[in-house]
């Protein structure tokens, strides 16, 4: 079975909204493959050959051959993964952000008065203002990176929302909205306050290049964590973007199987799983420029549904309430 935004179009929305439903499946078909199995397979090959040198290759075929395995298995087999990884994942990566900001906690007033005022410092008022006028980087890079961490207002959580079994879907919906507090508000907060915290924000590599992403955050936790850091960071952010693949997944094959039957699950895992090879090899400013295209697509069928059917969704939610 499936269901999702691309439901909601073509029962609600009448013969326009089955067109709608079409272009999103579509969409959110290409999002899948792009900032499911390639985003975070690249992503997933940053962290691996950051923390133990290895190649980004032979990180692409393990995780490959892994994610097809479980994959063939069907979305119950997902799950069941799926299950037990994310809560070992959210507490390996909490408990040793937490110890970070807790071996520099001297640091933290100053931490998140570097963060507060870089928030809201004049300059960085004009720079963002300068960059959307004359280039609109700014604002593209924002949108960009913020729908990147918790995909808010592309519908594809609830493609997934869909699977459950359950008889009140206002309140599946309100349990799937919590993934985006907890993405960004509370893992985004603890990584930037313990990279804040250590004294590691502007660190360079021997190249002398500033450290990013990943190597940045080992660097970070290595303040505290010493040689356990690059094993935590390797197993909690490897374990995150490979349930990303996983998750994402689900979302290939429902909008594979509303596009074109039933029959396309199958080869739509087989094609799933080469893309998360690619990822690993195919430079990553390329992947994410594919992500970010994705996302844009997606998200305009999903807003103009919503803002349609907004009236009604208000109605369900106070209903709930009452």
């Amino acid at each position: 079975r499936w269901g999702g935004p691309m439901a909601v179009m073509e029962t609600r929305l009448g013969s326009a909204g089955a067109v709608l439903g079409r272009f999103y499946a579509l969409f959110a078909l290409l999002m899948a493959f792009a900032m499911g199995a390639m985003a975070q397979s690249g992503a997933l090959a940053d962290t691996l050959s950051a923390a133990f040198t290895l190649p980004r290759w032979r990180i692409g075929l393990v995780t490959a051959a892994l994610a097809l395995t479980i994959l063939l298995g069907g979305i119950r087999r997902i799950a069941d993964i799926s299950t037990v990884l994310v809560p070992v994942m959210a507490l390996l990566y909490l408990g040793g952000g937490l110890a970070v900001i807790l071996g520099n906690l001297r640091r933290l007033p100053e931490a998140v008065t570097l963060m507060l005022r870089c928030a809201v410092a004049p300059e960085a008022t004009l720079g963002g203002a300068l960059g959307i006028v004359t280039r609109r980087e700014a604002l593209r890079w924002g949108v960009a990176r913020s729908v990147f961490s918790n995909e808010a207002g592309l519908g594809s959580a609830a493609i997934t929302a869909a699977c459950a079994d359950t008889d009140e879907p206002v309140k599946q919906g309100l349990i799937s909205m919590t993934g985006v507090f907890f993405d960004t508000m509370v893992i985004c907060t603890v990584t930037g306050l313990a990279i804040c915290c250590s004294g590691t924000l502007g660190a360079a590599d021997g190249n002398g290049h500033p450290l990013t992403g990943a190597a940045l955050t080992l660097r970070a936790f290595e303040t505290v964590l010493g040689p356990l850091a690059p094993w935590l960071i390797g197993v909690a952010l490897g374990l995150f973007a490979f349930t990303s693949v996983l998750g994402c997944a689900v979302q290939a094959e429902t909008t594979a199987s509303y596009l074109l039957g039933p029959g396309a699950v199958r080869p739509c895992r087989v094609l799933y799983g080469l893309a998360v090879f690619a990822g690993a090899v195919i430079p990553m400013a390329t992947v994410l420029h594919l992500a970010d295209l994705a996302n844009a697509l997606m998200v305009f069928p999903n807003l103009v549904c919503l803002l349609l059917l907004s009236g009604e969704i208000a109605g369900e939610c106070g209903r709930k309430e009452r």
